[in-house]
């Protein structure tokens, strides 16, 4: 049940953790939604996106702000190759934990950390990542984002599992509609509009008839 008192990131990311952290060790080699990672790479991914929000939040900014948190995003002409250095590192971390136990414990102790820095950090501070100034509210804003799309890849393949919660799903949508300036097909559910829009998996005919002249500019790749 979502908690309306809570900001949306610390729920996005509470819910992603309990997903990860009840996801069974065989479930660690079944492929994410993520082109050409395992799920045991993808967690290996929210590891790294967990620090980048503990680096962001203790690196503050003195200007004014760059970027909000639609502009955090860029929507890329090309989608990754998986050459890119950490792309490439990614499944050769993952694969040197072993044991899906150590890489749930490690999710779940940065992870953690992370919401709790959330929580403390003044909203309307500044802070400096990839040479943009955001206040605080708009970078983690940014992430319901990244943290809403990566729970559809942890079980776009593991029917049973539990998604992302209602609210998620449709601020991330909400988000990506205003990236893509248009807004998806009404009738489509947030998660499907999600997974189509991105690439994650391709829309049927009714889809792409639905999605008239934007179809041509899918997917929204986003960097």
């Amino acid at each position: 049940m979502d908690a309306p008192h809570e900001p949306l990131f610390s729920r996005a990311l509470s819910a992603l953790l309990t997903a990860v952290a009840e996801t069974p060790d065989e479930d660690f080699a079944l492929p994410s939604g993520c082109a050409g990672w395992l799920v045991r790479d993808l967690v290996c991914h929210l590891v790294i996106d967990a620090q980048d929000v503990l680096i962001t939040l203790a690196t503050p900014a003195e200007t004014e702000p760059t970027a909000d948190a639609d502009s955090y995003w860029r929507l890329l002409v090309e989608a990754p190759t998986g050459d890119a250095p950490l792309d490439a590192l990614i499944p050769r971390l993952a694969a040197a934990y072993g044991d899906p136990a150590l890489l749930r414990f490690h999710l779940d102790d940065v992870g953690s950390a992370a919401g709790r820095a959330a929580r403390l950090a003044d909203p309307a501070a500044r802070v400096g990542t990839q040479e943009m100034v955001l206040t605080v509210e708009d970078f983690l804003s940014s992430y319901v984002l990244e943290w809403t799309l990566h729970h559809l890849d942890l079980v776009a393949h593991r029917p049973t599992a539990p998604g992302p919660a209602a609210a998620s799903l449709a601020a991330a949508r909400a988000a990506l509609e205003r990236l893509a300036g248009a807004a998806f097909p009404a009738a489509l559910p947030d998660a499907d509009a999600l997974t189509v829009a991105t690439g994650r998996r391709p829309p049927t005919e009714a889809e792409r008839e639905a999605f008239g002249d934007l179809a041509t500019r899918l997917p929204l790749v986003l960097g």
